[in-house]
């Protein structure tokens, strides 16, 4: 069995040489062939000059280069396309995926019984909001996806092949497609350590783009708030006129500014969110159907280009 190992970088130049290190001493103790492939997203730094070397070194360290910087997403799914083993991995060069537990997620699937293998954070040593992103989604999800699933995970060879094919979305989120898309999966949990070096790439804004995208992806259940919300707001509505004519017969008429200014903002406020809602999805339609390539590869090594 040959292993393809993705490995997503962007701007990593202090922590590449100590997972490599890392890395390297973990693939001398499986039996198994590999490959591994560092994606570089554009990286500003020396991350691939680092890279450069380690592919001198050894003809089964490989990478591909992007032209410029396309997101961690693209970077996975270039490592997809471009692998060539029997069984995927991908994960980041981050080091809080541990690359220790190699080992025993491989096991696992030499048993043959599993196409998809998530690597689920139990414990962590870093506050994350995941586990309340998770909840939110699964509730508003038709699909149930695995609290605290990551971006570390295996795949096996004909899993790679529907992503290659079938799941070319522009706007996707990778690690909720492996779990709606089928077949046998199981999980493995595991300690995410807190970053070696350098800063995370995910910053407030993104991390919210991240969950409005998985939502959208994944659910088409916020397209229908303005359902709900239309039929709670009549039903107030016809309470309110029910009240305000009770009010006139007994001759106490209901003060009509206060009422008027709470009632037309609350609308507004619907209408707006509503907008809001319909703009992100039109957004993403829009951009699917300008199908612009998912990433543009600036040069390989060690790789035959595609």
């Amino acid at each position: 069995m040959k292993v393809s190992i993705i490995v997503s970088v962007f701007n990593e130049e202090q922590v590449l040489k100590m997972f490599y290190l890392k890395m390297t001493e973990v693939l001398k103790s499986v039996n198994y062939d590999y490959e591994l492939i560092f994606v570089n997203d554009g990286s500003t730094d020396t991350s691939q000059n680092i890279i450069d070397e380690f592919s001198r070194q050894n003809p089964k360290i490989k990478s591909i280069q992007f032209s410029t910087n396309f997101g961690h997403e693209a970077a996975m799914i270039a490592g997809v396309d471009y692998s060539t083993g029997q069984a995927l991995i991908c994960m980041d060069s981050d080091l809080q995926h541990p690359p220790a537990i190699l080992p025993e997620l491989l096991d696992r699937f030499s048993e043959g019984d599993v196409d998809i293998i998530n690597m689920v954070r139990k414990t962590s040593k870093i506050k994350s909001p995941s586990p309340i992103f998770y909840k939110i989604l699964n509730l508003i999800s038709p699909f149930e996806i695995e609290s605290n699933a990551s971006d570390f995970f295996l795949i096996s060879e004909r899993v790679a092949k529907l992503l290659r094919e079938n799941y070319r979305e522009r706007i996707r989120f990778l690690r909720g497609f492996i779990q709606i898309i089928g077949f046998n999966k199981t999980t493995i949990p595991y300690i995410a350590d807190e970053r070696m070096a350098g800063k995370s790439k995910y910053s407030v804004r993104k991390l919210i783009s991240l969950s409005i995208v998985a939502v959208a992806t994944l659910s088409k259940l916020p397209l229908k708030i303005g359902i709900y919300l239309g039929l709670i707001s009549g039903f107030f509505s016809i309470l309110l006129a029910i009240y305000s004519i009770i009010m006139k017969v007994i001759q106490h008429p209901v003060s009509g500014y206060t009422t008027i200014v709470v009632f037309l903002g609350i609308m507004f406020s619907i209408q707006f969110i509503i907008l809001g809602i319909l703009g992100e999805y039109i957004g993403f339609l829009f951009d699917e159907q300008k199908k612009r390539p998912i990433y543009i590869v600036d040069k390989t090594n060690n790789i035959s280009d595609k």
